[in-house]
């Protein structure tokens, strides 16, 4: 008994040796799985980043200035400690907030070293680390730029430098995790 496939030839839909079915000379299903894997891999890698971005843009609008965090800050901390001086509340708020910069550049590093090792494989993680430390900076500066025409925002160098160091943090970071990833296993 002899199979005759669709269109009266008793050849497979298929390519010899291949897995995937080639219909009639289409081969639409490759270009389907290449943008399928595409889309995965921005999804997994670069949604997250561009994400992270526009926190952090939206951050350095009116939403996050210093009397705006401070709404939510001093109450908290008098709840904390309702004898707390004026100058240790200021003191509280000015570290939070640098804190907050340092914290938000450690994760733009993280996710930023992830999304470009994700993408650029055959990279080595020196080449990594200084892509990540160079887009870092200038995203430090032009937000800081960036904060310059809003009222309530200053733009401060001093900021960036503490965003620098947020970067080398998740750097830091990065690498560490990066290199027990390659450790030998003794067990």
């Amino acid at each position: 008994m002899r199979l005759v496939c669709a269109g009266g030839s008793s050849d497979p839909p298929f390519r010899p040796g291949s897995f995937s079915p080639v219909v009639n000379g289409n081969h639409s299903h490759t270009l389907t799985a290449s943008l399928n894997t595409k889309l995965r891999s921005f999804l997994k890698y670069w949604l997250p980043l561009l994400i992270w971005l526009g926190v952090i843009f939206i951050g350095s609008t009116g939403v996050l200035s210093a009397e705006q965090t401070s709404r939510f800050i001093v109450p908290f901390l008098r709840w904390l400690d309702p004898k707390i001086s004026i100058a240790t509340i200021l003191s509280i708020h000015f570290a939070l907030r640098k804190l907050g910069h340092l914290t938000e550049y450690g994760i733009l590093a993280v996710l930023l070293w992830r999304a470009l090792r994700g993408t650029l494989t055959s990279t080595r993680n020196l080449g990594i680390a200084l892509m990540v430390f160079m887009v870092s900076a200038v995203f430090a500066a032009s937000d800081e730029f960036h904060q310059s025409f809003i009222p309530s925002r200053t733009a401060s160098s001093r900021d960036v430098m503490i965003d620098i160091c947020g970067t080398l943090v998740g750097l830091t970071i990065c690498w560490i995790f990066g290199r027990a990833r390659r450790a030998p296993r003794i067990f």
